[in-house]
């Protein structure tokens, strides 16, 4: 009977990967805590052309530069992360950071928790069978379409459509480079790098993502993904 239940459980979620890639997602985990933690919801999902080019651009830029060109896993930055373990007392990295690529993200988002700790730890092998699975299933430019949707760009706004109404009263199809890094450089901890009033380490990031989207500027995988 156990083995019943976690076959149909695998069916079932294997189900729902081919469904959102059609769908949005109708809700996640994240968004329900944002729900019970009195954050409340806003969203408001939009389709790949209502997304500016820019906005695209300054999510590979900030968080996953070789994103057009992995599988799902950035490997060398994982390697880079055991292998810097350090014997001395150092700075950390900030949370998320360490070889976290925009389909891993996407993985945890949609369909597992957000957290750290034990937790995290328990969530390792599920977020890499559906990291592996979406990279199959969805392809590129629907990990992202779904990234910019679904994640948390503020304390209970999801999405960049509802995050560019929110900070700069204008919708996501209209965002300038400037605005786009701003949003993007609140990542990945939301409710404490706020946008709107600007904390110290958006305003410190967002020029540093503006510089690296024109040092992108030139990658013609980039280029083709984003259009």
């Amino acid at each position: 009977r156990i083995f019943k239940v976690f076959l149909y459980l695998f069916v079932a979620s294997l189900m729902y990967v081919v469904v959102c890639r059609f769908i949005i997602p109708p809700i996640t985990i994240t968004q329900i805590g944002g729900l019970v933690d009195g954050y409340g919801l806003k969203r408001d999902y939009v389709s790949w052309d209502e997304i500016s080019p820019n906005v695209k651009l300054a999510a590979i830029a900030s968080e996953d530069q070789l994103f057009p060109d992995h599988e799902g896993f950035d490997w060398k930055a994982i390697e880079k992360s055991i292998d810097d373990k350090p014997k001395r007392k150092r700075k950390k990295r900030p949370k998320g950071s360490a070889a976290s690529t925009i389909s891993q993200q996407t993985a945890k988002n949609v369909f597992l928790w957000q957290g750290s700790g034990y937790m995290r730890y328990v969530r390792k092998a599920p977020e890499f069978f559906y990291t592996e699975a979406i990279e199959l299933v969805w392809g590129k430019k629907r990990i992202m379409e779904v990234y910019l949707n679904v994640i948390e760009m503020g304390p209970g706004i999801f999405g960049i459509e509802a995050a560019a109404q929110a900070y700069f009263h204008k919708s996501a199809k209209n965002l300038s480079r400037q605005e786009a890094a701003m949003i993007i450089a609140c990542l990945p901890n939301p409710k404490k790098f706020t946008v709107k009033p600007m904390s110290k380490r958006v305003s410190w990031r967002y020029p540093q993502i503006v510089k690296q989207m024109n040092n992108l500027d030139g990658d013609p995988d980039v280029a083709e993904l984003i259009r």
